[in-house]
């Protein structure tokens, strides 16, 4: 098995686009906090998102939906004092862009100015088209999300694979490339056939990045609590667990517990005299 040994050169939304002209695959992965997002950072990822994901994996919300523009500021914060070379996207949270574009806007500035973050990232095609042409026209790369959204889960009704149906593949396509006339500098696919995720990625010049697309888009991106299997319930197919934290962790705790209760912790080494 080969480690991956990073470039300590700043990733910038320029890199990204290198990368996928010379074919080389982009690795992203979600952080909320500093300490984490410290280590994936020297691990040499090359996007880090602060996803609102954290409302199910850092608040314990079922859906992405009650999480606040304040609270994605927060953790924002956290992760960018950690990242020398990273970029970070941060996604603009559920009803801080949505139908109004001056909105939009506002909310963008707000993670720019007080998070640092260096790009934003928004759910939708068409119809959030308004909202990605002021962000991008203030000056601020704007990464695209389609696919399932997960901002749109009680529109959709279910988490299941998108875009299946004819229709619906001929509108993600429109709207990608619509994306990519705009002025997006990424994109993410979630959740689609794996056919149609190299068709869009092939047919556009910015990278396409997949989680449950297949191997034919140019990066792919997990929840890290995911990843390292923090997490238990979550199963999807497309996911591929490099650790078993939880049980890991658990278990470290309840020796801690032990050895406290039987007094072995802490000893004489562990004492000041």
């Amino acid at each position: 098995m080969s480690v991956h040994q990073p470039n300590s050169k700043k990733v910038t939304t320029h890199t990204l686009l290198a990368m996928k002209q010379r074919n080389e695959k982009i690795a992203m992965l979600t952080a909320y906090d500093f300490s984490m997002a410290k280590i994936l950072d020297e691990a040499g990822i090359d996007i880090l998102l602060v996803g609102d994901s954290a409302s199910n994996v850092m608040a314990g919300h079922e859906t992405t939906l009650p999480i606040t523009l304040d609270q994605m500021i927060y953790h924002a914060q956290s992760v960018v004092r950690a990242v020398n070379r990273a970029l970070v996207v941060v996604d603009l949270p559920f009803g801080s862009y949505q139908g109004n574009s001056k909105l939009a806007l506002e909310s963008t500035i707000r993670i720019m100015k007080e998070s640092g973050g260096h790009a934003v990232k928004l759910e939708g095609g068409a119809e959030v088209q308004e909202s990605v042409k002021r962000i991008l026209s203030a000056g601020v790369p704007v990464m695209g999300h389609l696919g399932l959204m997960p901002q749109s889960i009680y529109k959709f009704g279910t988490y299941t694979v998108r875009a299946k149906e004819e229709a619906e593949a001929a509108k993600l396509i429109e709207d990608a490339k619509l994306l990519e006339e705009l002025g997006c500098f990424a994109l993410i696919l979630e959740k689609i056939p794996a056919p149609l995720a190299q068709e869009v990625a092939k047919i556009l010049t910015i990278p396409v990045i997949g989680i449950g697309a297949g191997g034919g888009v140019d990066g792919q991106v997990l929840v890290t609590h995911d990843m390292l299997g923090i997490t238990k319930e979550f199963q999807p197919r497309f996911l591929r667990r490099y650790l078993n934290l939880f049980d890991e962790m658990k278990n470290a705790t309840q020796r801690y517990i032990a050895d406290i209760k039987s007094q072995d912790f802490p000893n004489n080494n562990e004492q000041y005299q």
